[in-house]
């Protein structure tokens, strides 16, 4: 359910709203149904698996009261941004959103229905939807909870007596390996009341989990638990990021290898080896906003300390970001007139179309007041006319666009036409296309690394299968095949049905088609961009993902992270 008509309507055709690999997979199969097939394990032999039909179980809609009456459970899934203004503003988090979807589950809602937090939300708000959905109408317009400082004033409540459980089992799926990760999670998070209708709640959650998820894996907390650790795992996530970006500047100036470094911290079993990938730094919608609710907290229960660490969190990924700029303005002779400036990479991280908080938005504005020439963007995640609309709407200064021809930034729907004619390319998002040299494949959004059920097909030979057993038996048919007649979005089964044609005129199709036949997935050709730029033909890797002397042997001179660029490291190394 969403009241955004426009989004429902792309969820219900071929183009959808989210930008996820393997997403469209996932919801082909639900959203329109499948029908009968039969499969043949290997060529040497006749060992057959037949699927049956499956009719369609995912239905998107803009009638929320309609829905809402005859659910069981209903998922709240909202943006739930940091306060723009009034108490609390740039830290605490926006709860307007929560309480307006809640408010339309009170009106409609069934008594017994479960209301279950899917959205990232400070450490007591389920408390606040309790408030809304359950008491009487005499509490009106007064103040129902506060948290910290904030008040939050403005309650309807509706349906006194009532009853309804609420259960917190927020998010922990990242962006781009969205997939995978609701495949193979790492755990799952269920908090209730401790009361017998909360605990039953919570068990009858679980049970959903439970057909594909190992049961040691599920884990049932108290409320408050579940709401501040899925704050608290954001916020260390983002704080490990910005720890091994302190040293990447270490390494700057000594002559050290930061993915040296990084690995021998990350064989240390009390570490780990995630998220010690030194780069631009972070973005996204999650982690600084999530790291400003739990300061906010902090400095709310006087523990200014606490705030503050969590702040330099923040301040070291915006000390990393400037430091990339001044090199790229310092290696440019410190000038950027009349030079172009070419950008790969405008989303927050690779395989999204996701460009909330992303490096790319404050790389621009700073190398704007430069003046350069021209600053040309290519995202694979997202069209030039999505990227303009972007740049519109986050660059914009005292209502002047940088757009050309009032201004020098460009979109393309290319990297070649991007890069043509630049002095330097800056590599801001680890899209595996821009990699040097290029990946022999690319990972499937589907399978685990380490997944070796794939190579049974024995496996397979069972009564029922099941969606997951489906999946595995998709993967195994994908290996099977050549990577030039089988491509990761196709139909390895045959068991889909055609999708609805678009209307004529579709700009989704015709941004599909502008790459003036480079394909959008195809890796780059570095050597074709090395022949058309500008001398010295500077590259600054942004993300650490293109071999430094291999591309120097292509002609570029190439600055990283956290390693030796052109210049001699200083130091004793």
């Amino acid at each position: 359910m969403d009241l955004d008509e426009a989004r429902i309507r792309k969820w219900n055709s071929r183009h959808l709203p989210v930008h996820e690999p393997g997403l469209i997979d996932i919801v082909r199969v639900a959203r329109d149904g499948t029908k009968a097939t039969e499969i043949t394990l290997s060529n040497d032999d006749n060992e057959k698996v037949v699927l049956p039909s499956r009719e369609p179980n995912l239905f998107f809609s803009t009638n929320v009261s309609e829905c809402v009456a005859a659910a069981d459970v209903v998922l709240v899934s909202v943006n739930t941004p940091t306060k723009s203004s009034g108490i609390g503003a740039g830290a605490a988090t926006n709860l307007a959103a929560l309480e307006s979807a809640v408010t339309s589950v009170a009106q409609a809602a069934k008594p017994g229905t479960v209301v279950v937090e899917k959205s990232t939300v400070p450490c007591g708000t389920a408390r606040t939807i309790r408030e809304i959905v359950s008491l009487g109408s005499q509490w009106t317009n007064r103040t129902c909870f506060q948290y910290a400082n904030f008040r939050i004033t403005q309650l309807t409540l509706h349906r006194p007596g009532v009853p309804f459980e609420i259960l917190s089992n927020p998010e922990f799926l990242a962006e781009g390996t969205a997939i995978k990760d609701l495949l193979y999670p790492d755990r799952i998070l269920i908090g209730s009341s401790q009361t017998p209708t909360g605990l039953a709640a919570a068990a009858a959650l679980k049970k959903v989990y439970a057909t594909w998820v190992k049961p040691s894996k599920i884990v049932t907390v108290n409320l408050w638990s579940s709401e501040l650790a899925k704050l608290v795992a954001n916020a260390m996530l983002a704080q490990r990021i910005s720890s091994i970006n302190t040293i990447s500047a270490i390494c700057d100036q000594t002559g050290a290898d930061i993915d040296e470094v990084s690995k021998a911290i990350g064989l240390d079993q009390r570490l780990g080896s995630k998220f010690l990938k030194a780069g631009l730094g972070f973005g996204g919608s999650c982690f600084k906003k999530d790291i400003l609710s739990l300061v906010y907290l902090a400095r709310s229960l006087h523990l200014p300390e606490v705030g503050d660490y969590w702040m330099s969190v923040l301040s070291i990924n915006e000390f990393q970001r400037d430091r990339f700029v001044n090199k790229v303005v310092s290696k440019l002779n410190g000038a950027l007139v009349g030079k172009k400036i070419a950008i790969l990479g405008y989303t927050f991280k690779q395989d999204t179309n996701d460009t909330r908080e992303s490096p790319a938005i404050e790389v621009i504005k700073t190398l704007l007041a430069e003046r350069p020439a021209e600053i040309a963007i290519f995202d694979p995640g997202c069209s030039p006319t999505e990227v303009r609309q972007e740049i519109n709407r986050h660059v914009c200064s005292s209502n002047a666009t940088p757009l050309k021809p009032q201004g020098p930034v460009e979109a393309y729907s290319n990297s070649y036409d991007a890069c043509f004619d630049s002095s330097a390319v800056l590599i801001l998002t680890p899209w595996d296309q821009f990699r040097y040299p290029a990946l022999a494949q690319k990972d499937s959004a589907f399978r685990k690394s380490d997944d070796q059920s794939v190579e049974n097909p024995q496996a397979f030979l069972k009564p029922v299968l099941s969606e997951m057993d489906i999946i595995t038996l998709s993967e195994y048919q994908r290996a099977k095949s050549t990577s030039h007649v089988m491509t990761a979005n196709s139909d390895p089964l045959s068991r889909l049905f055609n999708q609805v044609e678009c209307p004529p005129g579709c700009i989704h199709c015709q941004n599909a088609h502008q790459a003036d036949g480079v394909k959008m997935s195809e890796s780059v050709d570095w050597a074709r961009i090395a022949y058309n730029m500008k001398e010295p033909k500077w590259v600054f890797d942004g993300r650490n993902i293109v071999d430094a002397k291999g591309m120097e042997a292509l002609g570029f001179r190439v600055e990283s992270m956290g390693k030796a660029g052109t210049r001699s490291p200083r130091g004793m190394c």
